[in-house]
């Protein structure tokens, strides 16, 4: 306990500053208008600069061009996430947790089946593991790729256009671009001026996704449906946080043999549902109330197992 005492606060830390995010909505100072724009800047911009920073900074150039591992296994572990979590909210067992609408077993399974990949790992591996950093962020890769396709399908309840969201995703080609550079060993020799830019903004990109995470959720928990209906709530913390880290540890500590990929297995295994998903359920019409019960109390457990989960998982992938 006293060895992950830094993580548990480090975990608090994130959790705190979305409720910075939360406050300043709260007041006005943090308006819905301002959500696209600031949303765009961090996915389009300060997200890339990030990655690339990363990957200038890291000391495991050599390994970066043969990486296919952690992709692959974030857009695997993704998908059968999502599909775990649809075929739960479709069975008769989910239909006894209070999932009985189409509509509110899609916004379950898109919630449930994909953990919050970004901004919460990423500042604890960055703190804790940082030699896993790189897998971390290839690992992102698949499971963006995961969310843009059969995630699309799920909430949308077709094929949508998610592929090309995924073409032309700025932080998509960030690490295309970092992994040629690093593979041509340029990652390392950027001009400093260059650096300093990129680096400036890529140290804003958590901080000002984690104060849009709280107050996209303070949106939606103002009139009070959030805290209604316990099943879909326990079901919720069932597959996200019970189910799900289960099957990634144990699939995870068979297959995945490199120790940075199974530092990633153990963070990504430890996470609450990511907030993203309420945006997507709200654009195609779905049940933004069982999404938000779903991201909200995972949310809310996740302090407590977060870093009970990342002990499970040291223990058991040493």
């Amino acid at each position: 306990m006293q060895d992950f005492w830094p993580i548990i606060a480090s975990v608090l830390g994130v959790f705190l500053v979305m409720g910075v995010g939360a406050a300043c909505r709260s007041v006005g100072w943090l308006t819905a208008e301002a959500d696209r724009t600031l949303a765009n800047l961090a996915a389009n911009v300060m997200l890339p600069a990030y990655f690339i920073h990363q990957f200038s900074q890291s000391s495991e150039i050599g390994e970066i061009a043969t990486a296919w591992q952690p992709p692959l296994f974030g857009f695997v572990s993704t998908c059968v996430g999502l599909l775990v979590a649809h075929g739960f909210a479709r069975s008769v067992v989910g239909r006894w947790f209070g999932l009985v609408s189409d509509s509110s077993q899609r916004a379950f399974a898109l919630c449930a089946g994909i953990c919050n990949y970004g901004y919460i790992p990423l500042p604890l591996a960055e703190q804790f593991y940082p030699t896993a950093m790189i897998d971390l962020i290839l690992h992102n890769v698949g499971v963006s790729i995961a969310l843009w396709s059969l995630g699309i399908a799920i909430i949308s309840g077709s094929g949508g256009d998610g592929w090309k969201k995924v073409l032309i995703s700025p932080p998509l080609w960030a690490v295309v671009i970092s992994i040629l550079l690093s593979a041509m060993g340029w990652a390392q020799s950027i001009p400093t001026p260059l650096a300093t830019a990129i680096g400036t903004l890529g140290s804003c990109a958590i901080p000002l996704g984690l104060l849009l995470s709280g107050a996209i959720i303070v949106d939606f928990i103002r009139d009070k449906s959030w805290l209604a209906d316990a099943k879909v709530i326990a079901a919720g913390i069932g597959i996200r946080q019970l189910l799900l880290p289960l099957l990634m540890l144990g699939i995870g500590g068979w297959i995945v043999q490199s120790p940075d990929l199974r530092t990633v297995v153990m963070l990504q295994a430890a996470m609450p549902a990511a907030v993203f998903p309420i945006v997507l359920t709200k654009l195609y019409g779905r049940d933004t109330e069982t999404a938000l019960r779903v991201v909200l109390w995972t949310s809310v457990a996740g302090i407590i197992l977060i870093p009970a989960w990342l002990a499970a998982g040291a223990w058991w992938l040493g």
